[in-house]
């Protein structure tokens, strides 16, 4: 049995792995909003107070995982304040506690799509894909992998891992596969979607996998772009002549025409996540 303390237990992803979790593990769950999770211990308070963090300091954690945040179409000052100096003071805690393992959800808009103007420098996006937002919320995403590479520098032996996590479709309603058609903000976060039970097993693979030093970013998206045409159309309808730069010949090969235009590869080498259901009900 682990002890595991999980942050945002009040939205979607993290009351469903709390519920995944808690029967085989001492879960602490600490959300802004109430928790309604049983069998958990259920703290309620906004984690970028510290005056709440020190509400924590009679549990220990083998496992933080991180899932509060502000999210897309907050104003840049509140994503540099929750998702970058929060989270600074949120692992700062624990690892002054002697926490040694960390999993975060980062997000797939760190690459900056939010735009209508972003176009991604390779396809499919490696995990490493640079920041090119301009909104601020895919820059506060960003930054917060690079404060867990700065406390690494500080503490080579703690593990951390950064979930640059797809958008989250419930199970029982299944999102529509995209067509061709005009270009709009977040367009490429309405293909690279994955199921709540997917993201559930990513996150619970990740705190689960033996122990690494370092800090390792990766994509998990589902395992097809949600879209009813193939993906080079779907570009060339969105981007025009700005496609022909582009190589796409990874979307050209029979049988990988509706593949993600995230690289998967490297969640599945390094803690076997795979995702089980197929956004175009295959």
């Amino acid at each position: 049995m682990s002890k595991l303390l999980i942050t945002g237990t009040s939205g979607l992803i993290g009351k469903a792995l709390a519920e995944n979790t808690k029967e085989e593990n001492e879960v602490v769950c600490l959300s802004r909003q109430e928790t309604t999770v049983e069998g958990v211990t259920a703290i309620q308070g906004d984690f970028t107070d510290p005056k709440v963090l020190r509400k924590l300091d009679k549990f220990d954690a083998d496992v933080v995982v991180h899932l509060a945040a502000v999210t897309g179409g907050c104003s840049e000052e509140d994503g540099l304040r929750v998702n970058v100096g929060g989270t600074h003071g949120l692992l700062r805690y624990w690892i002054d506690r002697g926490c040694t393992k960390f999993v975060l959800a980062s997000s797939i808009a760190a690459v900056g799509f939010q735009s209508i103007k972003f176009r991604p420098l390779r396809l499919p996006m490696p995990d490493d894909h640079p920041c090119l937002d301009r909104d601020g919320y895919g820059l506060s995403k960003y930054l917060m992998e690079e404060v867990t590479k700065y406390l690494w520098r500080q503490n080579e032996g703690v593990d951390f891992i950064d979930i640059r996590l797809a958008s989250i479709a419930p199970d029982e309603n299944p999102p529509t596969p995209r067509k061709v058609g005009p270009v709009g903000p977040w367009a490429l976060g309405s293909i690279a979607i994955m199921y709540l039970s997917d993201a559930v097993r990513c996150f619970r693979m990740a705190a689960e996998a033996p122990h690494r030093s370092g800090v390792r970013i990766m994509n998990a998206v589902g395992a097809q772009a949600c879209v009813a045409d193939t993906v080079p159309e779907l570009l060339r309808g969105w981007w025009g002549t700005d496609v022909d730069g582009m190589d796409l010949s990874h979307y050209e090969r029979a049988g990988h025409e509706r593949d993600p235009v995230y690289d998967i590869s490297r969640i599945e080498r390094e803690i076997g996540f795979v995702p089980l259901r197929s956004m175009l009900g295959e």
